[in-house]
């Protein structure tokens, strides 16, 4: 009877703690970690949703760039902060769902050391090769690929771009080349220069060439076709099924944030998503907002490191990274 009592008392004093702090939550600046540079494209959505959301919460949530080691550096600051909704992350694929399979020893797992919060949505890739590549559309490059194997090259600039060909690549049979750079720019300069093929990229650093007729581009990762480029279309009607690679982006905290205050974050964050203003910003950036509640970002987060997992290791580069 007295443990009986004495757990009551536990949960009552917890209780009251958690309504304790959602009523006061937030009392203070909020900080929202951004594995990206200012002025890329993660920290211009971050920017903008945060703007948004400080408003809802009455509190400002401010920017902290941790760019470096594929988002890895901010996971894990994240992963180290107390779990009081006053450390936010805004993550991407790369740290979620590239990061732990790429590792010899993940250094954190995105699943148990983080929480949930919301979704946030989709970056728009697209399947571009230059103008000299044979092939004016997906099932004709790959064709050409077939025919001539081992002569053409395509480039990566990051995790999704990888993946998404490579997935291509293994669907096709096809050999062809990965010519591996730090980011997209160098990579979209030497397919200016022909020194590569073809390569996946975003819409803002391959879309410009498509209209200046250096690029054709073939196909968008997307799963519906772009607001932006809505004669291009996507994977599953250039002719491959079930893509699994999905480019997203979603807010985190630590691991055991408390509910109440989980579900505080995610209202903001809804709310800024439902403004006609961002929803037109960010339909010019080309990012599809989704969002969502914690459990669907979780399950999201399970169902693209298993993706990821699969991808890697068809190309040999499951736990190649120190």
């Amino acid at each position: 009877m007295k443990k009986f009592i004495r757990r009551a008392a536990v949960l009552s004093a917890a209780l009251a703690f958690s309504s304790a702090a959602f009523a006061a939550y937030p009392d203070k600046p909020i900080k929202l970690l951004v594995h990206f540079p200012a002025g890329s494209s993660t920290d211009v959505i971050a920017r903008t949703l945060a703007q948004e959301a400080s408003e809802a919460l009455g509190q400002p949530i401010v920017i902290h760039n941790k760019p470096g080691a594929d988002g890895s550096i901010a996971a894990q600051e994240t992963q180290r902060s107390a779990p009081d909704g006053y450390t936010l992350f805004i993550a991407t694929n790369s740290p979620m769902s590239g990061v732990p399979v790429l590792r010899k020893k993940a250094p954190y797992d995105p699943v148990s050391d983080f929480t949930p919060i919301t979704d946030i949505g989709r970056y728009s890739f697209f399947l571009y090769t230059r103008a000299e590549t044979p092939g004016d559309t997906l099932q004709e490059f790959v064709d050409y690929t077939k025919k001539n194997p081992g002569t053409l090259t395509y480039g990566s600039g990051n995790i999704t771009g990888l993946l998404s060909f490579a997935h291509v690549a293994n669907v096709n049979n096809l050999e062809i080349l990965n010519v591996p750079y730090k980011g997209e720019p160098p990579a979209i300069t030497d397919m200016l220069g022909g020194h590569i093929d073809a390569m996946v990229a975003t819409y803002g650093t391959g879309m410009p060439h498509v209209k200046t007729g250096k690029f054709k581009v073939h196909a968008t990762v997307l799963p519906a076709r772009s607001p932006n480029a809505p004669d291009v279309p996507t994977m599953a009607e250039a002719g491959i099924d079930n893509f699994p690679i999905a480019p997203w982006l979603g807010l985190f905290g630590p691991a055991g944030m408390p509910a109440d205050v989980v579900a505080k974050v995610n209202e903001a964050f809804a709310k800024a998503m439902q403004d006609p203003k961002v929803k037109k910003f960010m339909t010019a950036q080309d990012f599809m907002l989704t969002p969502s509640t914690p459990d669907a970002l979780q399950d999201l987060v399970k169902k693209q490191l298993e993706s990821h997992r699969t991808l890697l290791r068809i190309t040999g580069l499951e736990g190649t990274i120190d």
